[in-house]
């Protein structure tokens, strides 16, 4: 079901949202962002745009004390994952582990709600962080900007999935936010878009959104729909996939 009556911004999703996506100690009106929804993830970009700074900031105390560019990187990686308390990449560990692990979508279900790790949620995340951190070691010693940009619009990019896919699972965080409507996906895709134009990483306005429909189709396929797992690996793919296209095309 939409969340599409009498939709509009508010200033009070901004915090909401960080609060959602971060452990930043802002004061959240929760009573508000429960009977908001799921309208105040159009600031999701906002929220990776913070994120992304006080990394960028880590980054350049690196810099600063001539760090190797993959110490940087990995705390770049570190940073974020502290700040968001590992969120996605629980996400994406836990999509991998079901996703590949199940043999139908009630097993897949079960598999990715179990708090064990598997083989493929530890040979995933290695591989993505190792990745993500070489890529942000290297951006950091061109240009600390897209930072922001490639975190902002990696988490825009989840909104578009959860307006498009149903919830598999009917429960859990991404069912008791809601299904953002049409407009708020699109505000959030424009406004995150805007950040990483604006920041310099436009190569990531091709390759993330690439990376997250990649994740939309294979849930879409092996489970039916998102869970916040789910959103969590497509933020994670959306992230790598757009730090790809900038040291490749930057």
């Amino acid at each position: 079901m939409f969340n599409s009556d009498t939709w509009f911004p508010k200033w009070g999703d901004i915090p909401a949202a960080i609060g959602l996506l971060s452990r930043l100690p802002l004061r959240v009106d929760t009573q508000q962002a429960l009977a908001r929804g799921a309208h105040p993830s159009w600031a999701f970009g906002l929220a990776g745009a913070v994120i992304g700074a006080l990394a960028a900031l880590v980054a350049w105390m690196g810099l600063m004390l001539g760090l190797p560019s993959l110490a940087i990187g990995l705390l770049v990686v570190g940073t974020s994952a502290w700040i968001t308390g590992a969120i996605h990449h629980d996400g994406l560990a836990d999509s991998l582990d079901g996703l590949w692990g199940g043999w139908n979508p009630k097993q897949r279900l079960e598999i990715m709600k179990d708090s064990h790790i598997g083989v493929y949620g530890v040979v995933g995340l290695i591989c993505t962080l190792g990745l993500q951190a070489a890529l942000y070691g290297q951006l950091a010693t061109q240009n600390l900007w897209p930072i922001l940009g490639v975190m902002a619009l990696s988490r825009a990019m989840m909104v578009p999935l959860m307006t498009a896919l149903p919830n598999a699972r009917g429960k859990g965080l991404s069912a008791s936010v809601g299904r953002p409507a049409t407009q708020t996906a699109f505000m959030a895709v424009i406004l995150g878009g805007a950040i990483a134009a604006v920041s310099g990483a436009w190569p990531a306005l091709i390759c993330a959104p690439l990376g997250a429909l990649a994740v939309a189709a294979t849930a879409k396929r092996k489970i039916g729909g998102q869970t916040g797992d789910i959103l969590g690996a497509s933020q994670q793919c959306a992230e790598t996939c757009a730090l790809i296209g900038l040291i490749a095309l930057l």
